[in-house]
């Protein structure tokens, strides 16, 4: 029997309106996840604007978001200090201290966009090296650049036993397809970012799914996650697919503020802040995003998740 896909949330830092991480909101996030259905959350990443964050910032997210799991779900979270490997590997200790199932190595961090993948290969067995037993995962983020690792190399890595994680940007279901080719019947999952490609990448043996869009419908992506195998519920999965394609950029433009609102009209008390530079959420980015929230209730009607979706709302 195939395993249960699994979705992991890449979570949104909540602020006060003065800019500081608001930690109330914060348990709240956390706790729509976890009712939502997600099987791990993923702490101090993009989303989290991790890199507007604070090394100890960072730190107090993730031992935040670990309490408040409690256990129920793992933690992983992205190591996201620069510099050299040892710098790295004194921070990936700190995170793996506070409990995490898996620190994230950054790609784009472990070596420069005008750099080999000799020297990137090399610099991440020294980290391997430098941490131990501490399990691993890799994270093709766009920031600083996006690095996107080849099927030879991430079978490279697993193989060693390390690196049990990866997060996948490429966009591109061939190399979806070949990566999980070359490190099936391993300890390992493939979580893809692209949900224009979801059920392909599913159907081609992803452990599950790891994007944006869980920031703003997350039943929907576990949904995705449970049935996107099953012939009954063809017409179904094919709606959330086309539904994810029709509705890609909007759900990127002025993100993570425009996630925030919906969140907020899904229920959330979160503020809109972010701390970074990604846009004026004007009053037609407004107006896309009510529209965005009517149309998702629309489609939680047409495939039976209508009243999963009002109980998430109304819990909050």
């Amino acid at each position: 029997m195939e395993e249960k896909k699994r979705f992991i949330p890449v979570m949104l830092t909540p602020y006060s309106e003065n800019g500081a991480i608001d930690f109330e909101a914060l348990t709240s996030l956390t706790e729509f996840y976890i009712a939502a259905g997600a099987s791990g959350l993923f702490a101090n990443c993009q989303s989290s604007e991790m890199f507007e964050l604070s090394p100890q910032e960072s730190l107090q997210l993730i031992e935040w978001v670990v309490k408040q799991a409690n256990g129920r779900i793992p933690v992983v979270a992205a190591s996201s200090v620069a510099g050299d490997m040892n710098t790295q590997a004194a921070f990936v200790k700190q995170i793996y201290a506070l409990g995490v199932e898996a620190v994230i190595l950054i790609t784009g961090l472990i070596a420069g966009e005008d750099e080999s993948d000799e020297l990137f290969n090399k610099r991440v067995f020294q980290l391997f090296d430098l941490t131990a037993a501490i399990p691993l995962g890799f994270y093709e983020c766009p920031e600083p650049y996006k690095r996107i690792l080849s099927p030879q190399q991430l079978k490279t890595f697993v193989n060693t036993g390390k690196v049990i994680y990866h997060k996948d940007t490429s966009l591109d279901i061939h190399q979806v397809q070949k990566k999980n080719a070359a490190t099936r019947g391993y300890r390992f999952g493939l979580y893809d970012a692209y949900m224009a490609h979801a059920v392909d990448s599913l159907k081609a043996g992803s452990a599950g799914l790891s994007c944006i869009q869980g920031n703003y419908f997350p039943e929907l992506i576990v949904w995705l996650c449970e049935h996107f195998n099953e012939i009954k519920l063809a017409k179904e999965v094919n709606l959330v697919q086309q539904f994810m394609i029709d509705h890609m950029d909007i759900m990127h433009e002025v993100y993570p503020i425009v996630a925030k609102y919906f969140l907020n009209k899904r229920g959330l008390n979160i503020s809109l802040f972010s701390r970074r530079a990604v846009g004026f959420f004007d009053n037609s980015t407004k107006l896309v995003m009510d529209k965005l929230y009517s149309d998702y209730v629309v489609l939680a009607e047409q495939i039976g998740l209508a009243n999963d979706a009002v109980l998430l709302q109304n819990k909050q």
